[in-house]
């Protein structure tokens, strides 16, 4: 051993010049499907384009509903599911800086202070076991140490676990942003059902209204002996079942509005939301390029950064291949008096390096290779599977779009033509020139395309915002870096 610690110097440097090594494939985002342009956007020309409405964070604003907007800010503090998604993402991260210290030396640091009583033969031990003659008293030892160990990265598997914990961090970031736009979404159709259920409840009750008063009329040309005692029956089968049908309607508002009271980290016996109108709008959403949509989906971006992930496993895997080297030191003082604690005398060092190959292993490296490798190929799979359902999501919310839009106005022509022959086949029963089953077909007809025209209202509005969902809902993968606003992931 040299007599000073700097003699050693040299080697380290070389050391640590040799650890810019890494072994193992350097990470390039793979190649995956994506169309020029969207197919079910050509030729259909919005009517009421919102193209901002996907880059925008809050995008359940462009509804303008000050209890939709209230409702989906507490989704994002105060749903579970969130937080169980949100603590994940944060122990991911820590991991990262789990894996980050690997990268510097372990270094511990000792005292102690021990007295001892002599041994009645006239010897007494020191603190490291040796004896020391004389008459019978007492001996003390005191030292102070300082002990480090250090592996340096010679072939890069510090820095490729890294990689792996780093991409498996952003990977579960997306996720957490994934599920939050996932419950935003459920949020959202949950109300535009709510709001669809009021508006229904209203047309039903105005509907139980008039075939009540059908009845009544029905009844009193039976009484005058203008009308067929059958002509009553159907009445009244008109009535109830329709009453019945608003009835049941509140099994069905009571569920959605239970469900949204989850979403919101509420009771259901302690949330409520009074009816209101229904002021909703369906809108238009341009979908844009669809190169960018790899860039604005959170579970393209998480699938993305999983193959990140499996592709750093392979160095480490790689990694086993070459051997493990570890530099270890430790220094201090040691003295029988603490007055001579430090003293020159009293200090003392030693350095060691050690080096260890594995020479045989029955294939276990090979096979932790190749499992890796496999691992990386089936995270590419899925990564451009995750690529072809999200342009296929889009697709089918863009011809949602384009037909509801085309099927709207002949729905809104039938309640039109319905109402008015209703109208006048109950005008003709009641001056007696018609049979009364003519009023019934077309109050059936009338009142179904009511029901139709409601609901397609509904689907389009729920396609929107799917569609914005679909689109990425204002998110971007440039959330993922290491810099940037202060919402966005900081990894260590």
């Amino acid at each position: 051993m040299p007599k000073h610690p700097t003699r050693l110097l040299p080697m380290l440097l070389a050391t640590a010049a040799l650890c810019a090594c890494e072994v193992g494939p350097n990470y390039q985002r793979p190649a995956a499907p994506t169309p020029q342009a969207f197919k079910e956007v050509q030729g259909w020309t919005p009517a009421n384009p919102q193209a901002d409405a996907a880059t925008r964070a809050d995008w359940w604003t462009i509804f303008d509903d000050p209890v939709l907007n209230g409702l989906e800010e507490k989704v994002a503090t105060n749903n579970f599911s969130l937080a169980a998604d949100l603590a994940a993402y944060e122990q991911a991260r820590a991991l990262v800086g789990e894996q980050r210290a690997a990268l510097f030396p372990t270094v511990n640091g000792t005292a102690t202070a021990q007295v001892s009583q002599q041994a009645a033969n006239g010897g007494s031990l020191s603190a490291g076991g040796t004896v020391i003659p004389g008459g019978r008293g007492v001996v003390q030892n005191y030292s102070l140490q300082l002990g480090g160990t250090w592996e340096p990265d010679l072939w890069g598997r510090v820095r490729r676990s890294i990689e792996n914990a780093r991409g498996t961090a952003q990977a579960t970031y997306a996720d957490l942003i994934n599920a939050k736009l996932s419950a935003q979404l459920e949020l959202a159709a949950d109300y535009i059902s709510l709001r669809a259920l009021d508006e229904q409840k209203r047309f039903d009750d105005d509907t139980v209204k008039a075939y009540a008063e059908s009845l009544k009329v029905t009844q009193n040309k039976y009484d005058a002996g203008v009308a067929a005692l059958s002509d009553v029956d159907t009445a009244a089968t008109l009535l109830h079942n329709v009453r019945a049908a608003d009835t049941a309607l509140g099994q069905q508002r009571a569920q959605m509005e239970h469900a949204i009271a989850v979403l919101i980290g509420v009771p259901p016996s302690e949330f409520s939301i009074a009816p209101g109108p229904w002021n909703l709008k369906p809108l238009d959403v341009p979908p844009g390029v669809p190169s960018t949509l790899l860039e604005r989906r959170p579970d393209v971006a998480g699938a993305e950064r999983r193959a990140a992930a499996a592709s750093a496993e392979i160095g480490v895997a790689t990694a086993g291949y070459f051997p493990n080297v570890t530099l270890t030191g430790t220094g201090g003082t040691e003295a029988l008096k603490i007055a001579s604690l430090f003293s020159p005398q009293s200090f003392f060092w030693n350095l060691g390096l050690n080096a260890a190959q594995t020479l045989f292993n029955g294939g276990l490296t090979h096979a932790q290779v190749q499992a890796a490798r496999s691992g990386y190929d089936q995270a590419v799979a899925t990564y451009r599977q995750t690529v072809l359902t999200a342009f296929q999501q889009v697709e089918d919310n863009l011809a949602a779009q384009r037909v509801l839009a085309a099927e709207q106005p002949d729905l809104q022509a039938s309640v039109t033509h319905s109402d008015q022959a209703a109208r006048i086949l109950t005008n003709q029963y009641n001056a007696g020139t018609i049979d009364y089953t003519a009023v019934v077909v077309a109050e059936i007809a009338a009142y179904n395309a009511h029901n139709a025209e409601l609901q397609l209202e509904a689907s389009r509005l729920t396609t929107t915002v799917d569609l914005i969902v679909a689109l990425g809902g204002g998110w971007n993968e440039a959330q993922l870096g290491d810099k940037g606003h202060p919402n966005t992931p900081i990894f260590p």
